[in-house]
């Protein structure tokens, strides 16, 4: 039987497994990049970009959590060490990043690039009949190009 015990197709589930733990890997990399924005903010929007990088934060680490469990569901194993996601991670790293411009830009360059593995695996998940991968990559993409417009909106001043 090539059926997963959800009903999908295994080597579609493995497929999709493959691409949410290069999703996993980069929002990784991606929260960690907002814990250090967060840490090491500076300037005349410390206080506004203080706090929006904390909630980025928070509702990456929801997201993070979302991905391994549904890797889990799919009978995957999620990635889970630094060296992995170092190794598969296409988010850019930022370091030492104090500059309010400076780090929307890396937000917004981070999420872009999440998109991009998001559109995949929706795109797939849908081939797959793949509900439930592909109504969170539905909303992650909704919640995403809404949080690229505002931070867009925030670097035209």
């Amino acid at each position: 039987m090539n059926k997963t015990i959800l009903g999908l197709d295994k080597q579609d589930s493995a497929n999709l497994v493959d691409n949410l733990n290069d999703l996993l890997a980069n929002f990784q990399i991606f929260y960690q990049n907002l814990r250090g924005l967060h840490w090491n903010i500076k300037g005349k929007s410390f206080f506004e970009l203080h706090i929006k990088f904390e909630e980025f934060y928070t509702d990456s680490q929801v997201k993070i959590d979302d991905i391994a469990e549904r890797i889990l569901t799919l009978q995957g194993t999620p990635l889970h060490t630094f060296s992995d996601y170092i190794a598969q991670a296409s988010v850019p790293v930022g370091k030492n990043i104090s500059n309010d411009v400076e780090g929307v830009e890396l937000v917004v360059n981070s999420l872009s690039e999440l998109l991009k593995i998001e559109r995949i695996i929706l795109e797939l998940s849908d081939k797959a009949e793949d509900e439930g991968t592909n109504s969170m990559m539905s909303d992650f993409i909704a919640e995403q190009e809404k949080t690229i417009w505002m931070l867009n909106s925030w670097l035209s001043n």
